[in-house]
């Protein structure tokens, strides 16, 4: 007869309770926290509600401008209970400065957009020189219709005569961190977004 062998026990872990990252080194950089992440989970999930509603029906492309769209885009997406294409183009405006240079594509779009309808998504509306750069490019691909969704909107420094159709929130004029946006390559995985304190960046630019 057979013996009968005994199931393997599986090994005991043991869970060690963790406290919440609350970023105290990134907080000490700010100079005030403009928006916790709660709050802009709620205004995120009310645009794609928005989005939702102007595009049913229709073929949508969400166009996503790199790199500082990625976290805001993720929950955007994850939000929009609807059919859609999703395609990136990189620009770049900014060095280790705060002041925007000149924009540089680098990356295309792979996405035949012609007869389609887009929206273009960003994280700041600022002077709005690289939106209309952005906007004027994707209008030669003959698009059905454009739109653009940004997250934040600063209108005391635009310069040119760009509107975005969805706006999280519309800021004061300072430099603004966290939630995919950053200074320097810097403080992009932040929950909440923040205004920066000023001798973070004007230290930099000395240098």
């Amino acid at each position: 007869m057979k013996k009968k062998t005994k199931a393997k026990q599986s090994p005991t872990v043991s869970v060690t309770k963790t406290k919440p990252k609350q970023n105290h080194h990134a907080l000490m950089d700010m100079a005030s926290v403009l928006y916790r992440e709660r709050e802009i989970s709620r205004r995120v999930k009310e645009l794609s509600w928005d989005i939702e509603r102007d595009y049913a029906g229709k073929d949508l492309v969400v166009v996503s401008l790199l790199n500082g769209t990625v976290m805001f885009l993720a929950d955007l997406v994850r939000y929009l209970d609807m059919p859609l294409r999703l395609d990136f183009m990189g620009v770049s405006s900014y060095g280790k400065s705060t002041k925007s240079g000149k924009v540089v594509f680098t990356k295309e779009l792979k996405l035949d957009v012609k007869g389609r309808d887009v929206l273009l998504v960003d994280d700041i509306l600022d002077t709005g020189k690289t939106l209309a750069l952005v906007t004027s490019k994707l209008k030669k691909l003959k698009p059905r219709s454009l739109k653009v969704c940004v997250l934040l909107s600063k209108s005391a420094r635009r310069t040119e005569k760009v509107v975005a159709d969805y706006v999280g929130f519309e800021i004061p004029d300072a430099f603004v961190v966290g939630y995919g946006l950053d200074f320097a390559e810097r403080y992009r995985n932040l929950p909440f977004i923040g205004i920066l304190k000023p001798g973070i960046y004007q230290e930099a630019v000395k240098k």
